[in-house]
């Protein structure tokens, strides 16, 4: 193993750069530091460079590699953000060990970042692209609300697309949606000695809870994608209540809803509503609503495309097995998806995402490097 490999010593660079979304951890440093990494070594490509931002300090950064003849575009697409770094006692400090590289991010997804990256320097190095145009475009925002894909989208466009999140090596064709929903229950708040005054909206969350589970598992013994497996939800966070001697007021549930494709964008909302009926009709005092706050689509490539049958030749010419599977978290891929771009993931393994040990496998970070180089030669 050689740890002067470009694409590796730009790995160490990426993860030892702090990237935390600041949407999730507030004062967090988010993705201007690592964007000017990633714009200065597409300069020492001779790229052609464009840094926007897609939202005010959360810059995207793109960097283009024309052919030499004209021909179909392709794109290479990561995030640079970071879920936050609780209980991670060196975060940014890159360690390699057992033919791993250890710290924030590492594999989601800045092991993907540098092997897109490293498979633009691999092309410039041996020649240039023949024809067509690849795209390098790593952007803002994944990890909460994908802001930098939506701005990415609205100026670029692509013949395809593969977004390198982690998916040890297979092609990934699918993967699910979520929906969140934010429940409240309302009662009357009393004092806790005079319970024909009080009405316990807590108690009446329990009876809406008792129900989300019974859906719960309706969804898993139903309808199953052969890639995705089935829906699911689950209940993420509750509160209530004030004091112990008094009835509360109001409780209030966030959950959330994991979708497959073809379910409706409120499906989530249409079903905790009908739920909130059935309680109402069962009782006249009970009172609550349900609200969907935000959501992202599933996304499932379109089963024409060459692209992951093309992918799959690239990999396998590099020495991967890679199968075409689904992936049951979300992903930018259906942000580009829903712009018109073909789009699949593949990306090296690892473990740990969002856990307090995370690390990406050097092996894989390289193959994946490889297996996009041959795929940006055959595909454009």
């Amino acid at each position: 193993m050689s740890l002067g490999d470009p694409v590796i010593a730009l790995l160490r660079d990426l993860v030892a750069i702090d990237s935390v979304n600041p949407t999730l951890v507030p004062g967090a440093r988010g993705e201007a530091e690592i964007a000017r990494r990633l714009a200065d070594e597409f300069r020492d490509l001779g790229l052609r460079v464009e840094i926007a931002d897609a939202a005010p300090g959360r810059p995207n950064v793109v960097g283009v590699l024309e052919g030499r003849l004209s021909g179909r575009s392709l794109m290479f697409c990561g995030h640079t953000d970071t879920v936050g770094v609780v209980g991670m006692p060196r975060p940014f400090d890159p360690e390699i060990r057992d033919g791993k590289l250890f710290g924030r991010g590492s594999q989601d997804m800045k092991g993907g970042v540098a092997a897109m990256v490293g498979a633009a320097r691999a092309i410039v190095e041996s020649g240039g692209l023949e024809r067509g145009r690849l795209v390098i475009a790593a952007v803002a925002d994944e990890e909460h609300s994908s802001l930098g894909a939506d701005a990415l989208v609205r100026t670029w466009r692509a013949d395809a697309a593969v977004v390198t999140e982690p998916t040890s090596l297979d092609v990934a064709v699918a993967h699910k949606g979520f929906q969140w929903v934010v429940v409240e229950t309302r009662g009357r708040a009393a004092h806790g000695s005079r319970p024909r005054d009080g009405r316990d909206a807590i108690m009446r969350m329990g009876r809406v809870l008792s129900r989300l589970e019974r859906l719960e598992q309706k969804l898993r013994s139903g309808r199953s994608h052969t890639l995705l497996g089935s829906a699911s939800l689950h209940a993420s966070i509750i509160e209530g209540g004030q004091e112990l001697s008094s009835y509360p007021a109001r409780a209030s549930l966030q959950f959330e809803r994991r979708t497959l494709p073809g379910e409706a964008p409120d499906v989530a909302q249409t079903e905790t509503r009908a739920i909130l009926d059935e309680l109402r009709a069962e009782d006249g005092e009970f009172e609550g609503d349900a609200q969907l706050v935000f959501g992202r689509e599933p996304y499932e490539i379109d089963g024409s495309s060459p692209l992951p049958d093309a992918l799959i030749q690239a990999a396998t010419k590099v020495g991967c097995h890679a199968n075409r599977v689904g992936m049951t978290f979300w992903t930018d891929a259906a942000i580009l998806g829903a712009a018109g771009i073909p789009t699949v993931l593949f990306g090296p393994g690892g473990a740990g995402l969002h856990s307090t040990e995370e690390y990406v496998l050097l092996d894989d970070v390289r193959r994946c490097r490889d297996a996009l180089v041959e795929l940006a030669r055959s595909f454009t």
